[in-house]
């Protein structure tokens, strides 16, 4: 019996201890690339050239200075911020009251409402009716054509609609008979229970509005109307005359001198910091979010 309780034993801590490598290097390895473009930043460019590893060569925080003395740079992170923000923001009240509807059972036609939606996630238009559409509408060089391309996306609408038909009814029907509206019933009883699937929505919306710039780069010509990754995309494809532009405005007291990969990467934290302190706060909720849609779904 001892031996048998010893080898049943053995059993599961051999495999936890083999998970524990596999997971850990696992982690290692998709951690490394993010904490290579950190400490590439962070160093000084002409002693990165010769090889960054494990640790900084020459530490200097002079390649944010030197990025952040661009005029366009903190208006670029403005626009993104605000773009992520506000396309959130109404992103979710749109798609959130859109399921809500349609989850009624008594709504004319929400059967083919919905078949609607569903169909824009298999069938696309393709770039060029896009762009003339956006065009029609008056969205070229307007704020407005990073908010209201993306007010109903079929996606989270499935995600909502699913977690919202599985509220109890008897929550709505007792709020009816105490003389609730509709619209009451969404902003006080639904909304604050779908608070996980909203925060799963949420940060599929948010990443995806930050990591835009394909819309930038077709319809938005004017300057003020530039995103962060815009920018990022701009100095990637033509380094030789973003790097000139930034080494020109330096003061000339210094001769610290920017190269094409240091200014690749301080960009790449620049644009990927701000996401990253979002999700920590959302996290337990996103989790959440995504089991119940696999469990319900």
């Amino acid at each position: 019996m001892n031996e048998t309780s010893r080898a049943v034993g053995w059993k599961p801590r051999g495999w936890d201890v083999l998970n524990i490598v596999l997971l850990s290097l696992l982690a290692l390895a998709t951690m490394y690339p993010f904490y290579y473009i950190f400490i590439y930043s962070i160093s000084v460019p002409e002693e990165a050239l010769k090889g960054v590893y494990l640790i900084p060569r020459g530490f200097s925080l002079q390649n944010y200075v030197h990025i952040f003395k661009q005029d366009n740079i903190l208006w670029a992170f403005f626009i993104s911020v605000a773009r992520t923000v506000v396309g959130t923001v109404l992103t979710l009240l749109c798609c959130t009251a859109f399921s809500y509807g349609i989850s009624k059972r008594n709504v004319p036609f929400r059967k083919l409402m919905y078949g609607a939606v569903i169909v824009t996630m298999y069938i696309s238009p393709g770039l060029i009716p896009w762009y003339i559409t956006m065009k029609s509408y008056g969205l070229q060089n307007n704020f407005l054509l990073y908010i209201l391309p993306g007010l109903m996306v079929a996606f989270y609408i499935v995600l909502i609609k699913t977690y919202i038909e599985e509220l109890p009814a008897a929550l709505e029907e007792s709020a009816m008979v105490d003389g609730a509206s509709y619209y009451q019933m969404l902003f006080r009883i639904v909304l604050p229970l779908s608070i996980p699937v909203l925060a799963t929505v949420a940060i599929f919306n948010a990443v995806n509005q930050w990591n835009s710039w394909v819309d930038n780069l077709y319809l938005a010509s004017d300057l003020k109307l530039q995103t962060l990754q815009m920018l990022l995309y701009t100095y990637v494809n033509q380094q030789t005359a973003a790097l000139s532009m930034i080494n020109s405005n330096s003061t000339a007291q210094t001769a610290f001198v920017m190269t094409p990969t240091s200014v690749q990467m301080t960009i790449t934290m620049i644009a990927t910091l701000p996401i990253l302190f979002v999700y920590p706060f959302l996290q337990r909720f996103f989790l959440k979010g995504l089991m119940l849609g696999a469990v319900k779904g």
